[in-house]
This record gives structure tokens, sequence and C-alpha cells, in this order.
């Protein structure tokens, strides 16, 4: 089955070709997954997420910052919300990162309101009690009112002097409950084979994939970037310049994730993910910077070992010009023989975008876990760890599960 429509002097791209790049299952891990089946987000609280705010509030200013715990809720249905409540324009509230729906969430937002008036009622109850369209993407009622599955507290709120932009929050807390376990007999065939591994975990790390979430709902983000790059398209139609902005900014990045994946993917394959090339662009650990040098060395390598600094890979664009040797030998290889990487390079490269270069690394930080019996013989897994902004839970558990259901 045809999935995008190629130039006819190209070919086109069918489903089973994006399956196998944009699915995790077709991505190399480190460790053999010690459980061959679990389950997890059977209900909201299976999957917590808890944004992780470095910030002093100025308790003045025309911006309400408001701590909101929501169950069941995306991010932007939030914002929107928030925004009816107050009565402001959408672009006048703000918030760090997009949070998942299927999740017990916190996170901050904030709201500009010029003359500090607050609505008679508080949010909670206008949120629980408005009439609202229904929305495709929820599961409320024809009234609009929220379902049993949908629920909103605000946790905390206070003035402060500027707007929350993208990005302010540097980490995520995360608490994931993993059910219907089924082990890997070759692997672990005792959950203190698994505790092994996550050990192995908490000292090493994961490989820094980009989840399956980045590519949509069976990887169309990919079909539609290559759309839009080789036909000036996005649906058959040409994206509108101001309204389709998030959506084309999403296809770039969608692009960007799947050459980053497979050149990860590679590095994994012949096991130097963690370990330094020849002509490496490292990644200084808890921050954006990075350094390139030419030749490996006993304190490089003692660096990596230590966790003070990161392999990456690009983010691909024009001016990749801190890579050299080995390591871009590798990352020029993985594209020039990916008929479809080569096509979504082409189109980045177009799009004029500057490279940029992320970490192959993923620390998985204060890892611990627990067991609970469920019926004889039936465990739950239930993990704690945190993570960079930008980064996906679903890396950690696909060193664990090989096959993970929703």
């Amino acid at each position: 089955m045809t999935v995008a429509t190629a130039p006819s002097n190209i070919a086109p791209i069918t489903a089973e070709q994006i399956k196998h790049l944009t699915n995790s299952q077709y991505l190399a891990q480190p460790y053999p997954a010690p459980i061959l089946k679990a389950s997890f987000k059977g209900s909201a609280s299976d999957f917590q997420v808890d944004e992780l705010m470095q910030l002093e509030h100025s308790g003045e200013g025309e911006h309400l910052w408001m701590q909101i715990k929501k169950t069941g809720m995306n991010t932007n249905f939030v914002a929107e919300q928030l925004a009816k409540w107050a009565k402001i324009p959408s672009r006048d509230v703000g918030y760090s990162g997009l949070k998942d729906r299927q999740a017990v969430t916190t996170q901050w937002f904030s709201l500009r309101i010029p003359k500090g008036q607050l609505p008679e009622i508080s949010f909670k109850e206008f949120i629980h009690t408005s009439t609202r369209p229904t929305r495709s993407h929820h599961s409320s009622n024809q009234e609009g009112i929220l379902d049993s599955q949908e629920a909103v507290e605000v946790l905390q709120q206070v003035w402060h002097s500027k707007k929350l932009n993208r990005g302010t929050h540097k980490s995520n807390r995360f608490v994931i409950r993993l059910t219907d376990i089924e082990l890997n007999p070759e692997v672990a065939p005792t959950i203190d084979d698994v505790d092994k591994v996550l050990l192995i975990i908490a000292k090493a790390g994961v490989p820094n994939y980009f989840g399956e979430q980045r590519f949509g709902r069976q990887g169309n983000n990919i079909a539609s970037a290559l759309e839009w790059f080789e036909e000036g398209t996005i649906h058959g139609r040409p994206p509108h310049p101001k309204k389709s902005r998030d959506l084309q900014s999403l296809l770039l990045s969608s692009a960007r994730s799947a050459i980053f994946n497979q050149i990860v993917c590679a590095r994994v394959a012949q096991s130097d993910w963690n370990t330094g090339l020849n002509g490496e662009v490292f990644n200084l650990e808890g921050s954006g910077s990075v350094f390139a040098t030419q030749h490996m060395d006993d304190e490089l390598k003692q660096r990596l070992a230590s966790g003070d600094i990161h392999p990456t890979a690009p983010l691909w664009g024009v001016n990749n010009d801190k890579v050299t040797g080995d390591a871009k030998a590798l990352e020029d290889q993985i594209v020039a023989n990916h008929p479809i990487l080569q096509r979504l390079a082409h189109g980045l490269i177009k799009k004029d975008l500057k490279t940029m270069r992320r970490a192959i690394r993923l620390p998985v930080s204060d890892l611990t876990w627990s067991w609970r019996e469920v019926i004889m013989d039936k465990h739950e897994l239930i993990l704690h760890f945190t993570l960079p902004t930008g980064t996906f839970a679903t890396s950690v558990l696909a060193n664990l599960v090989a096959e993970l259901s929703q």
C-alpha cells in the first residue's frame, strides 16, 4: 500500500518502509530485553510525569503562573481552556513542554493578565462545568462536561514578571507501572535477573532514540514531510505560510528524528554508541554545549566512562562541519545507503536548517524500582526515574520490554 506520492522520477514510499523507519521494534538495543511482554498505560495512573522546574517566582507582575495536575488531558487542550477561562488570547498562555493525554501529568502554565483580575469562578470549576464542543481527540460527552477519565487540579498559582516559555524546565520525573509482565526465560528467568539489567541501565544509560510519537500515527509524518519537501504540499494542499507553522515545524522535526534514530541504531549495532570515534562531536552532560575532537585519547575515554560527556549524532541540516573523520564517514554512509533518508536529508537542506547535535547516550537519573505481586508468580513493576526534557521514557522501556502494549 502506498502512503505517499513521490514525483514521477522517484519511487513511491510504502507503508512497510515507513514502519521500518519509525517503529521502535526495528531499532537496535544494547541489552537483551529481560521482559518479553508487558503492558502500560492501561489507566492514566500507570504513566505519571512531573515537570521539575527550578525557578523562583517574583510574586508580582502580569503573568499568573499555575501548576496544574491533569488526568486524561493533553497540554494544548488545557492551554485552550485556560485562555477561555481568563478570557485572553491563546498566545498569552505559556507552557514549557507538551505532555501526553493518556497520563497523570503535572506542569506549569502562565497566563498574561495585565489588570490582575481573575475570573469569579476557579479554573477547576470552569473546566468541569463549562459547555464546549465535543473534542474528537478526547472522550468527553456531547455536552462537553469532563468524563470520569478526565480531571484537573490547580496545585499552585503565583504571579510572576515573565511569560513561561518553551523549554524552560530542564527535566521530567516519571513514575511508570508495567503490568501483565511475561519474563524472557532466555535472558531473565527470574525478577532478580530483571533487577540486574535495571542496575546496568542506571549506571550506563540507554540509547537516546526519539519515540514513535514523534512520527505521528503509523509514521505518517514522514510521508507528509516527503510530500512537502518534494511537491510543496501537505495533505494535497500548499501549506499556509502562517497558520501551518506548527505543522511544518513538526514535519521538520520528524524528518530529523528519523535520520538521527537510524544513525544511533548503527552506532548501537556496532557497539560504539557509548564510546567515541575519531572525529567525534561530544556533548557535555547536562548542557547544550558540544565540542569536536580529531582523535580519541585516554582523557576523553575516561570522561565518557564517567558520564561527563556523550557522543552525538546530527539533527540534519546545513553546515554539518563539526564532525570529521570516522564519525562523519559513518553518518554520511548511513544516509547515502538509505534512499528515504537521502530524500529527507535533501529536503532538510533545501529548507536551510542548520545542523544541530544531540547526545546519543541518555542517562537515566535517580532510577529506582519496586515489584508488586498481584497473584501468585504474577508481578507488576513500578519504575521511578528522571530524564532531561526533550527525551523519551519509551527509550528506557525499550531496553526492558521486547513487546510493549498499551
